[in-house]
């Protein structure tokens, strides 16, 4: 058994997660947060078990309640009614998302017409098409360039969703940059450095691995993404939530298994697949090398000096 590095949670899970349990230590009453705080169910219970309230909709949230806006960002409209409600809130959206909305936003003023590459539906290309206060076209593959309704001399701008594929993202830029003439946007490497590196990492798993088992949660879009290259790299690739998704017949006369973890997935559901791969047959566990991820985002100021809780 291999384990891939880097794997699991990155900066960005850590800070939102760390907001949620300090802005637990310092409230008297309990915490509302808009949506699932990253996207993994045992994370989401957990910070529950502890007094975190989960809500889809503002509406849900009690007058004067602090409020706390998920990792992947939301909408100003979102930020409005919070505002308009006296709504106490803590912005816990991923640096780098925020940092997309910014790119957005200046792309927009300047005149050009604005495309987004990402997911429909997806929570955080919600929260950045609601960030930009212009229209913003989402394309998720490079077919669908074609069918953008845009002069092909119009001046474009692009911004990307920060958990794809760098490949499929790749050839979607290549596609605009063939179908317009005046194309503008963040270079390829601006794209989340945790999901290059996951992605990077997986790729060298893939090539020594006659199995790939990806740990996180169905709903993650990073998560699929690495089951995806370890399929289109030819080999059985599986996402499970944890040891319990373990199907003994995957592993039957399998010589090396490859385990990676999607950005939002801790390092327990990691141990809980290497247990129940330990109940099936005897293993040696390795790890490659990888990248030294030692990035940190800064919490906001108001729960710097707060104390985390340790407890489960």
């Amino acid at each position: 058994m291999v384990l891939a590095k880097p794997r699991g949670f990155c900066a960005g899970v850590v800070r939102a997660i760390d907001i949620v349990e300090r802005a637990l230590d310092r409230e008297q009453g309990p915490v509302y947060v808009r949506h699932e705080i990253v996207h993994n169910r045992h994370v989401v219970e957990k910070l529950r078990r502890k007094g975190a309230v989960f809500v889809d909709e503002l509406s849900e949230v009690p007058a004067g309640a602090l409020t706390i806006f998920s990792a992947h960002g939301v909408a100003r409209a979102v930020e409005q009614e919070a505002a308009r409600r006296g709504l106490p809130v803590i912005d816990a959206t991923c640096p780098l998302v925020t940092k997309v909305h910014i790119q957005g936003r200046r792309y927009a003023r300047s005149g050009r017409t604005l495309v987004l590459i990402g997911h429909a539906g997806h929570a955080e290309v919600e929260g950045t098409i609601g960030q930009i206060d212009a229209p913003v076209h989402l394309v998720s593959t490079a077919a669908a360039v074609d069918a953008l309704p845009i002069a092909r001399d119009t001046p474009i701008a692009y911004v990307t969703q920060t958990t794809l594929s760098v490949d499929d993202t790749r050839g979607i830029i290549a596609a605009l940059n063939a179908r317009f003439s005046d194309v503008t946007g963040p270079d390829i490497s601006e794209i989340c450095y945790a999901t290059q590196n996951r992605q990077g990492a997986v790729r060298d798993l893939a090539r020594i691995s006659d199995l790939l088992i990806v740990v996180g949660a169905a709903n993650s879009s990073n998560s699929n993404r690495l089951r995806e290259i370890g399929a289109e790299m030819g080999i059985p690739s599986h996402l499970v939530d944890d040891g319990d998704g373990i199907d003994p017949e995957w592993v039957r006369g399998v010589t090396t298994i490859g385990i990676t973890a999607g950005a939002s997935a801790p390092d327990e559901l990691v141990d809980s697949v290497i247990e129940a791969l330990e109940h099936l047959r005897p293993i040696v566990i390795s790890q490659l090398n990888g990248i030294e991820e030692n990035i940190e985002f800064t919490l906001p100021a108001e729960l710097r000096h707060e104390r985390r809780r340790t407890s489960a």
